[in-house]
Parts: structure tokens; C-alpha cells; sequence
């Protein structure tokens, strides 16, 4: 469940940062 929720939060931000960079 943690883990799940994790890696929700990490693809979060990766797509937060890869929206700032375009």
C-alpha cells in the first residue's frame, strides 16, 4: 500500500518535471 502510494507520488513528479522542461 505504501509502496503503491510511493510510486504514485514519484510519476507525480516526473511528469511535474518533464511539464516544467517542455
Amino acid at each position: 500500500m505504501l509502496l503503491k502510494d510511493l510510486f504514485l507520488l514519484f510519476i507525480s513528479m516526473l511528469i511535474l518535471i518533464i511539464c516544467v522542461l517542455v
